[in-house]
């Protein structure tokens, strides 16, 4: 089991030289033939069956800070009995995960705000499944940091400095934000394309002057006394990760996105009040370090999920308006032909959730 996920994240990773930047210069003709698909398809919702299940392995995405759902293995509880296999594919980052749907090698994902705005200007034909709740208390995990011995003592002096990110991550948006709060722009810094895992060695030793980061790679640098955070991303009005499917999978596959969003939904209620048994499987299965375990779950909040909204989708319409308006995607893009029809996302979506 172990070799075998070993070598699904190597080939997974590999994915990651498909870079975000040849696909936001190379996406016009193919989003023409994407949205002729995209509608050619949606034109069969009139008759579809909302507790269809057509698989028989649901091949899921995560990020290498781990996820709860593969934690308490709640997807093989459900599935399992009705025959269909869960595999899983660990990633990096959002945006290599999103390269992994567009391979067609992911049909389901959990990523932040960003990633899949990135991957619809580049052409990939996905759609979102279901948001995350946020509370005034969500972004403290998310942090612009530097070294203890670093001469920045405060984020207004970050203007011309070197600043270590995933691209097309949700940091992207975080430092765009951050920016703008003290009149700057993304222009007003050097731009270091690196994912948290590969920059945190780096960072400890010193070598990185401004580093972006969360957990729980923040609160290792923390046991290590090797991080001194200069603000995090509280208040800057990001509508949250979300899961998101390859688009032809979540046709083919309603009832299996049902299934999904029920358990979300009531993992996070677990998870909320089962706060020790969280921080054990943190260390139990993501090998965290007790001390490392504690100072992550101090900071982790379990806000719930959020349907697909109108309300929502105006938010992402947002974020995506921005990344626009700051020249850092190449065209405007219309959040809604990444969707479900209206009628799919009501009859999967638990009506509690649907604000």
């Amino acid at each position: 089991m172990i070799k075998r996920r070993r070598f699904l994240n190597m080939a997974t990773y590999s994915l990651s030289g498909f870079s975000t930047a040849y696909l936001l210069g190379s996406c016009s003709q193919q989003d023409q033939q994407n949205i002729v698909q995209t509608s050619a398809v949606s034109g069969s919702t009139s008759n579809l069956d909302y507790s269809a299940i057509t698989t028989k392995v649901l091949r899921m995405g995560y990020q290498s800070a781990g996820d709860l759902v593969w934690n308490r293995q709640v997807l093989e509880k459900r599935l399992d009995p009705l025959g269909v296999k869960v595999e899983w594919l660990q990633f990096a980052q959002g945006p290599q995960l999103m390269e992994g749907m567009a391979a067609r090698r992911v049909d389901v994902g959990s990523v932040g705000e960003t990633p899949p705005i990135f991957a619809q200007v580049a052409g990939s034909d996905i759609v979102y499944v279901v948001g995350t709740n946020r509370n005034p208390q969500s972004g403290v995990s998310s942090v612009i940091a530097v070294p203890p011995e670093s001469s920045l003592q405060k984020f207004e002096e970050i203007k011309g400095q070197e600043v270590y990110f995933q691209r097309g991550s949700a940091s992207h948006y975080f430092i765009l934000r951050a920016l703008q709060s003290i009149g700057l722009t993304i222009n007003d810094i050097i731009i270091k394309n690196m994912a948290t895992i590969e920059a945190r060695g780096a960072f400890l030793e010193g070598r990185i002057p401004v580093w972006m980061t969360g957990d729980p790679h923040y609160a290792i640098a923390q046991k290590m006394n090797r991080i001194r955070v200069l603000r995090d991303s509280v208040g800057l009005d990001s509508p949250g990760g979300y899961y998101i499917a390859d688009r032809q999978f979540a046709l083919e596959n309603p009832g299996l996105l049902k299934i999904l969003i029920e358990e979300l939904h009531a993992l996070d209620k677990w998870a909320d009040t089962n706060r020790d048994d969280v921080k054990q499987l943190m260390i139990t299965e993501q090998k965290l370090d007790p001390d490392v375990a504690e100072r992550v779950m101090s900071r982790r909040t379990f806000a719930g999920r959020r349907g697909l909204s109108p309300a929502l989708i105006a938010e992402q319409q947002r974020v995506a308006d921005l990344f626009t308006e700051v020249g850092v995607i190449p065209r405007k893009i219309d959040i809604k032909e990444a969707l479900l029809p209206s009628e799919v996302y009501a009859a999967i979506t638990p009506s509690e959730i649907m604000v």
